[in-house]
């Protein structure tokens, strides 16, 4: 049977596939995604996505100089969770892989919302602590084994809670960890993006990788699990291949997003005035555009709690034909404006 793909050597490595062509070929094509050289801390927690990614990474690893570290969050999340931590930290030593284990509290990991950021901050912590060991080359490129599965149940999960469309494109291949901009942005790098989750069960077979299945996947008090198991079946038995689908169209409305923030930068800069905004230059603008101005120059000042709804009210409220006016934003920020100008204050600097 003829390959479909083309091996980057001469003479491909053993064990190199088509998983391996397409992963190498990807990173070239995006080279500041997993820069070649760089130190690269896994979180691996042992199911198929994250096992995938750690085996093709192992394989790759030579040709792109990359030193690898892992992390593994023992969640406590079931009575398995603490034996999984420690099979896998044998199979770590058996590859030769440098492991940081940290095990969660039951108040830090209790719901959804709180794991994950308690994950976010044991990674970073673990990164930083791996760069204290060589400040040459610090660690900033923290991989997830999120795959074009996840980008499409976070479609539906932030659609259906009636997000923007920066919330529809929201799982990007990377992005800063670092609120901070003074410190070095340490990166959340997707590099399996290009695989379905179908696809990484295929690759752990193929390559014989362990998989450590954890039983939260399958509780149904979690959103995520729902959409996964439930909705998304449905979906397909009505729409075959409408996961991928909507994995494509969250990207492609992802570089939309991108050109559109691209565009509004042009138009603040033309706006801005000593107070604020020339209001009358974009008094006559539709309600959207307006709003959209209005979102962005609001997060370039640091408020970022606004709902689309109040974004809305806000656009409505400047439009043409409407009285000078005030709105309490909350937190402190107020936005003010009169026949020429918008303006922004925050009551607690005053």
């Amino acid at each position: 049977m003829k390959n479909n793909f083309q091996f980057p050597f001469k003479k491909p490595p053993n064990h190199w596939s088509k998983w391996h062509n397409r992963l190498h070929n990807h990173l070239k094509a995006n080279p500041s995604l997993l820069p070649s050289g760089k130190p690269l801390l896994i979180s691996l927690s042992g199911g198929q996505d994250s096992m995938a990614l750690t085996g093709l990474l192992l394989d790759l690893q030579k040709l792109h100089k990359w030193k690898l570290y892992v992390w593994h969050g023992d969640h406590n999340w079931h009575n398995k969770s603490s034996t999984f931590a420690k099979e896998i930290k044998e199979w770590c030593k058996e590859k030769h892989l440098d492991l940081f284990i940290t095990s969660g509290a039951i108040k830090e990991t209790k719901n959804e919302s709180l794991a994950r950021s308690w994950r976010y901050e044991s990674l970073k912590n673990t990164a930083k602590l791996i760069s204290q060991t060589n400040n040459m080359e610090p660690c900033l490129h923290i991989l997830t084994g999120h795959t074009s599965s996840d980008r499409t149940e976070t479609f539906l999960l932030n659609l259906s809670r009636g997000t923007d469309l920066a919330g529809l494109g929201s799982m990007s291949s990377s992005r800063s960890l670092e609120e901070n901009p003074i410190f070095l942005k340490t990166k959340l790098i997707r590099p399996m993006l290009c695989f379905s989750r179908e696809e990484t069960g295929t690759i752990c077979s193929d390559m014989e990788l362990p998989i450590w299945i954890d039983p939260s996947n399958k509780n149904m008090n979690l959103s995520r699990n729902k959409i996964r198991h439930k909705v998304i079946p449905i979906l397909e038995e009505l729409y075959p291949g409408c996961s991928l689908r909507i994995a494509s169209l969250s990207e492609r409305i992802r570089n939309y997003k991108k050109d559109q923030n691209s565009l509004i930068q042009l138009a603040l800069n033309s706006l801005r005035n000593k107070k604020g905004l020339y209001r009358k230059g974009i008094i006559n603008l539709t309600k959207s555009a307006r709003g959209n101005i209005v979102s962005f120059w609001l997060k370039e000042n640091s408020v970022t709690h606004l709902s689309s709804l109040q974004i809305e009210e806000i656009s409505l409220a400047i439009g043409p034909r409407k009285k000078p006016g005030r709105r309490d934003l909350g937190e402190g920020w107020i936005i003010k404006w009169d026949r020429d100008s918008i303006e922004l204050e925050n009551q607690t600097t005053i």
